[in-house]
């Protein structure tokens, strides 16, 4: 993380001798203040320690909160499940799945909740969420298990990329970032790729919806932006829901 904090500050030297530096370059104000990664981060160990003591075992698959959470595509579209879109983000199957996402939570989640401010982080973490688990209803197995926060952390990496295009920065910790985790995303069984390409995809469409809106109005182009694309991931989910119903029926 210590090279992500060296490009969050040259982000900020960068706005401020040009001028801007009252705002950051997504248009927040600076702050210091990481209060959305804490809590994201509070709700998802507090899940995970309540499935524990739900399975009696850091093993916790097959808690029933788990199990009521996790991502299913045939429930979640044909059985009107439709919480399972954003609860799947919460629910973690063992403690290296829980640590490993926290850790990466924690050291992506504190820079970019500085740069881009509470609400535009917020947006940012729970469209990729959307976006991750879009990728999964359309292309994987309807009947495929799925769960975790790295969907939507897969987002906040796409969103570094953005950036780091953005203001040509270094992008040496971006790559090994990356390369470490697309590692992790092929060699270990039960990990969705799906979701990681989605939320990957998802997290730097919403940062160019924010990095790249037009000065002038730039808060209505942003929400403008953002809008369009989490309209497009409802209008794809209720489309793959209408297959998924006539090839049930």
């Amino acid at each position: 993380m210590h090279a992500g904090s060296q490009q969050t500050r040259q982000q900020h030297r960068q706005y401020q001798n040009s001028g801007m530096g009252t705002r950051t370059i997504a248009g927040a104000r600076p702050t210091s203040s990481v209060v959305v990664t804490i809590t994201l981060l509070a709700v998802n160990v507090l899940i995970y320690l309540i499935t524990a003591l739900q399975a009696k075992s850091l093993d916790n698959s097959n808690a029933s909160i788990d199990l009521a959470g996790a991502m299913r595509p045939a429930i979640t579209l044909v059985g009107g499940e439709w919480w399972r879109i954003f609860t799947s983000g919460f629910v973690h199957f063992g403690i290296i799945h829980i640590a490993a996402n926290m850790f990466s939570l924690w050291m992506m989640g504190r820079a970019l909740e500085q740069v881009f401010g509470k609400a535009r982080y917020t947006a940012l973490y729970f469209v990729s969420m959307l976006g991750a688990s879009v990728a999964v209803l359309l292309f994987d197995n309807p009947f495929q298990v799925s769960g975790g926060a790295s969907g939507a952390l897969f987002g906040l990496m796409g969103c570094y990329a953005v950036i780091v295009v953005k203001l040509k920065l270094n992008p040496s910790w971006l790559l090994v970032s990356l390369a470490i985790n697309a590692y992790i995303t092929f060699s270990i069984p039960g990990i969705s790729i799906l979701a990681h390409v989605g939320g990957l995809i998802t997290g730097a469409l919403v940062a160019v919806a924010i990095l790249y809106a037009p000065d002038r109005d730039r808060v209505r182009w942003q929400v403008i932006g953002v809008s369009i694309i989490v309209v497009a991931l409802i209008g794809l989910s209720v489309y793959r829901g209408v297959v998924l119903s006539s090839l049930v029926s």
